[in-house]
């Protein structure tokens, strides 16, 4: 479950400090959304974080097979367009895109939105907030994305301007033209 600290009016935390609450508070998740309110999440439990390592896993193989891009797990931040700061689960960006970062943008959160991501529904996610967050993604240019939930055995297919596709109990998903050969495998999570 995730709370968000309302700080509008208070403090305005700059990027700088937001990453220094997050080195100080290194057993806890942390984003920021657009409007400025601190969200912190608690770790997931055994079984997500299984699942988490499952899916991380497949997308890194995938990469370092043909590394076309540069793969990243939850702990990484993504300083979006709107002014968010958001970690999903798994997240893949190009390798153009990734180059023309500066090295110091590299250290720190990226400041774009990736071209990929994944979010993994845990018992105590609110689905409308993981929806609301793949939006957002979308919107700040995300090309593709996935919202999985293993309770339901079903995955939401986010794509720029298209109506969201959902999909019952899929044994695979296709990374299709922006992870190229990309499948992933969905049997350690539907099928545990």
């Amino acid at each position: 479950m995730a709370i968000a600290l309302n700080l509008h009016r208070v403090v305005e935390l700059t990027e700088e400090q937001f990453e220094q609450i997050c080195r100080n508070n290194r057993d806890l998740r942390f984003e920021r959304t657009a409007k400025g309110e601190l969200v912190v999440m608690a770790p997931t439990g055994g079984e997500t974080g299984s699942y988490n390592a499952d899916l991380s896993g497949q997308v890194w193989l995938w990469n370092r097979q043909q590394p076309t891009g540069k793969a990243f797990d939850s702990s990484t931040g993504f300083n979006l367009p709107n002014g968010a700061t958001r970690c999903p689960d798994v997240a893949w960006v190009s390798m153009e895109r990734w180059q023309a970062l500066t090295p110091e943008e590299q250290r720190k959160f990226v400041p774009l939105c990736p071209d990929f991501a994944i979010e993994l529904r845990s018992p105590s996610d609110e689905l409308s907030e993981l929806q609301a967050k793949m939006r957002e993604y979308i919107d700040n240019g995300l090309r593709l994305g996935w919202l999985i939930d293993p309770k339901t055995r079903r995955v939401e297919i986010y794509r720029p301007n298209q109506p969201v596709e959902v999909l019952e109990n899929p044994g695979t998903l296709s990374g299709e033209d922006v992870l190229p050969g990309f499948v992933l495998d969905l049997s350690a999570i539907f099928h545990a």
